[in-house]
């Protein structure tokens, strides 16, 4: 099968396409480098059944002509701004690289007759939902420009595949950790003990307390949902097991890059504005299907604490 993957040079992205190489598929990766890297993808540069394309997917004339000559099976949905600080203090940033993606990448593939679509999600289209959240909760009312771009998105797959025969499984993802990435607690704890190892100053009380999970147990939660999901219109949720405290996480990274270093936290219940402080999710669909993770979630963020370190910051 030949994939295309949307998003591929990104954190989770480049992931995926090594796992879809070892399953002997081809992929075609574009990736506007918005926040993705040729760092993750540099090792796949000359493997056979690679190819990549720096591309903007709101270059629509740009998509067409990539997609009519390269003629993917399938597309894996990742492209996007994941930065939830950086899509509130620009409030188009997410319509663009969220909504507005999705919805040309849909008209390209009903143009070219493409069934099959992949599309990550997000835990952020739930907003502050108490309680352990399924699949079919709702009223859905997200509280940062990302979560209402990934929902208004979510929108228009279910019409597409249920209008124009786009098999679609979404899965929506909770807070991802692992090396590759671009930002995130651990990400911003260790460049900020970089740059000042004698103290670590925190936003928000530290409180903050969710389920975390490792790039590879996502991957293969993909993966497996990919190969067995039913419907023409699934949804699925992942999530690590267990809850970590960013506190953990700032101890955690101190006992690995500065060992002694002060922990400075603040007054507030958040980070940062569109911030969720705790969130549990339902993954019992997934869990019925063959998956859970390998890892915990302390565990998984202590395992990426420590392949960021040793790949290189």
């Amino acid at each position: 099968m030949h994939a295309l993957v949307t998003g591929g040079a990104g954190f989770i992205g480049s992931h995926l396409c090594d796992r879809l190489l070892e399953k002997g598929y081809r992929v075609t990766a574009i990736d506007n480098l918005h926040l993705g890297r040729m760092r993750n993808i540099d090792h796949l540069l000359d493997r056979s059944g690679f190819r990549f394309h720096e591309l903007d997917m709101l270059d629509r004339e740009g998509m067409d002509q990539l997609i009519a000559a390269d003629r993917p099976d399938a597309v894996f949905h990742l492209a996007a701004n994941s930065d939830i600080a950086a899509g509130n203090a620009n409030a188009e940033l997410d319509l663009r690289l969220n909504q507005l993606t999705t919805t040309t990448l849909l008209a390209i593939m009903r143009k070219h007759k493409i069934d099959r679509l992949f599309f990550a999600s997000t835990s952020a289209v739930f907003g502050e939902a108490e309680g352990n959240i399924g699949e079919n909760h709702g009223p859905l009312r997200p509280i940062s420009f990302y979560g209402a771009s990934k929902l208004a998105a979510e929108a228009y797959l279910s019409v597409y595949a249920l209008s124009f025969g786009i098999k679609t499984l979404v899965l929506r993802f909770p807070n991802v950790v692992g090396e590759r990435s671009t930002h995130g607690a651990i990400y911003d704890f260790i460049n900020r003990l970089k740059a000042d190892p004698a103290r670590l100053q925190v936003l928000g009380n530290g409180m903050q307390t969710k389920p975390y999970l490792y790039v590879g147990d996502l991957v293969d939660a993909i993966l497996l949902a990919w190969d067995k999901a039913p419907g023409a219109y699934e949804v699925f949720h992942a999530s690590g097991i267990g809850e970590t405290s960013v506190r953990d996480i700032a101890e955690i990274v101190v006992s690995k890059v500065a060992a002694g270093a002060a922990i400075e936290y603040g007054s507030e219940d958040r980070g940062w504005l569109g911030d969720v402080p705790r969130f549990s999710y339902d993954i019992s669909r997934l869990v019925a299907l063959g998956w859970s993770p390998r890892r915990k979630s302390t565990e998984a963020v202590e395992l990426a604490v420590e392949r960021i370190l040793a790949n290189g910051f």
